[in-house]
Formats: structure tokens, C-alpha cells, sequence
């Protein structure tokens, strides 16, 4: 006896997630359905139209737009910004470059070299412990 594999399927909003795109602006047959893993995999290789617009000109989720303009999500709700932006608004937002939005670089890039210095420090004990020493 044979068991049948059934396909691994994910909510759209899953789905959207791991394409990173904004799952309001996706049509409405992806938002209503189920997407599998089979499904996935062939979006993420050979991307269709829509696919391609919403990647390139959004509207973007929030993890995007934190990464275009380098600073966390929690840094854009301080900021104000809790909608999808497109890569327009984004662009725009640069050139502006409000005080919010370069008090929240600057925390970021303090947040990366912490994590740095820590990262640095852990490689250095596991370096000590390895000559045998114990320290």
C-alpha cells in the first residue's frame, strides 16, 4: 500500500510574505486561493507580469520599504510611515530625508555595529576555548 503525497500549500499571505510583496496588491485569484509549494517555486523562478510590477514600483510591504531606507520596521512606525509605499514615495522619502528618518539611520547603523562588536567578541571566546585553556 502507497500513500499519496499531498501538496504542501500556504495562505496568500504566506506566500506573498516569501515573494515580498504587498499582499493587498496582488490580484485578486492569488488573495483567494492557496498557493503550493510547486506554485511557489515557479513564481520565484520565472515571475509573471504582475509579479515583476509590484517588485520593482510596489506598493512594498513594510520589511521592504525598512530595507530601502535602511532603518527597522519599529524605526518606520516611530517615523509615522505604517502604510505600503511604493518605490516613488520611497525615492521621494530619500531626497526628502526628514529628521526622523536620519535619527533612525543613524540608530540602525549603531545597532549593526553592536551587533558587529558582539558577533566579533563571541568569535574571540570561541577562539580561546579552542586551545584548550578553558578561558
Amino acid at each position: 500500500m502507497t500513500s499519496q503525497k499531498t501538496a504542501q500549500t500556504m495562505k496568500p499571505a504566506t506566500a506573498a510574505k516569501k515573494l515580498g510583496v504587498y499582499l493587498q496588491a496582488t490580484p485578486a485569484e492569488f488573495q483567494e486561493g492557496t498557493v503550493s509549494r510547486a506554485e511557489l517555486n515557479a513564481l520565484q523562478a520565472d515571475p509573471p507580469q504582475w509579479l515583476q510590477d509590484l517588485r520593482r514600483d510596489g506598493p512594498h510591504p513594510r520589511p521592504v520599504v525598512a530595507s530601502r531606507l535602511g532603518v527597522s520596521i519599529a524605526g518606520l512606525a516611530r517615523g509615522g510611515v505604517t502604510e505600503a509605499l511604493t518605490t516613488r514615495q520611497i525615492e521621494d522619502l530619500r531626497q526628502e530625508n526628514p529628521d526622523w528618518l536620519e535619527r533612525e539611520r543613524a540608530t540602525q547603523a549603531e545597532v549593526r555595529k553592536e551587533t558587529a562588536r558582539i558577533k566579533q567578541k563571541h568569535a574571540e571566546r570561541s577562539g580561546d576555548d579552542a586551545d584548550g585553556t578553558g578561558r
